[in-house]
């Protein structure tokens, strides 16, 4: 009898991105004692379609995909979730047995889900949410949000037009706010969400006053690097609780360990430390 063979996955990135999701995986195998690998593959842009088709015949299982072609690798797939097709593009690809290549996107679950592990009895229907950013990442939240039943979404962007797109897309319980009066948007809020670059390494800081915020809101920041930003800080100092990009980048992956290695991984202090290294 044959065994069978060992499932490999990857994250397939652009050239000069990295990823912390090989580290994260690395730790998760060995801590489960499963069998598999887990890769960090540079595409060129023009390469995707070939790598995609190519991997099932290798052993792989499935891939994850970088923020640069989550877009481009819709035209690959033969199933796309409704999720994926919401967010134009996906994070997740599953190679099927059958053959088919299979497109979703875990990001908004990622979201929610490490807001409720972090804030337990956490509901979105308790306040209004303010959301800085107009991004692909907005438009994350924006979705997760509204489908666990928030009711009323104040959106900011220092490119206006772009949240304007986005209310003309999720419809009227999204209010716009001008980016000069962005600092009004977290009094009374019960979700405050950072979904800008501002605050990671390598860009400038988030400097919106947010005295504002209510003492026991929800304070989440999608950046990983750092974890802890002058966001979260000032928020921390408020009395919101914190929900950071860390602990959304373990909850988003966590469901496509399961379905490529057959387990639930273990989301605790060292997948923590390793998603964050």
């Amino acid at each position: 009898m044959s065994e069978a063979p060992t499932p490999i996955a990857a994250v397939m990135l652009a050239p000069g991105e990295t990823s912390r999701l090989p580290v994260l995986f690395d730790h998760w195998l060995w801590a489960t004692q499963l069998p598999g690998r887990y890769l960090p593959l540079t595409v060129e842009p023009q390469d995707i379609g070939d790598v995609i088709s190519a991997l099932p015949k290798a052993g792989f299982v499935g891939l994850h995909i970088s923020a640069a072609y989550q877009k481009a690798v819709l035209d690959h797939a033969d199933i796309i979730t409704d999720r994926a097709a919401l967010m134009s593009g996906a994070n997740t690809l599953i190679f099927r047995r059958d053959g088919k290549i299979h497109a979703d996107n875990t990001d908004g679950y990622g979201f929610i889900e490490n807001i409720r592990l972090t804030v337990p009895g956490w509901d979105a229907r308790l306040g209004p949410a303010a959301i800085f950013g107009a991004g692909r990442a907005s438009r994350v939240v924006i979705s997760a949000l509204i489908e666990v039943g928030v009711g009323q979404i104040r959106l900011t962007s220092r490119t206006r037009p772009k949240a304007e797109q986005l209310r003309s897309e999720f419809g009227t319980r999204i209010e716009v706010v001008d980016w000069l009066k962005a600092g009004n948007m977290a009094e009374g809020a019960a979700t405050v969400v950072n979904a800008t670059p501002l605050g990671s390494r390598g860009n400038s800081d988030f400097r919106v006053p947010l005295d504002g915020l209510t003492p026991g809101a929800v304070a989440c920041d999608l950046t990983v690097d750092p974890p802890d930003t002058r966001f979260l800080q000032q928020a921390a100092a408020y009395g919101c609780h914190i929900a950071d990009g860390v602990g959304m980048l373990i909850c988003q992956a966590s469901p496509s360990f399961e379905r490529w290695f057959g387990q639930r991984p273990p989301n605790d202090d060292n997948a923590r430390i390793a998603a964050a290294s």
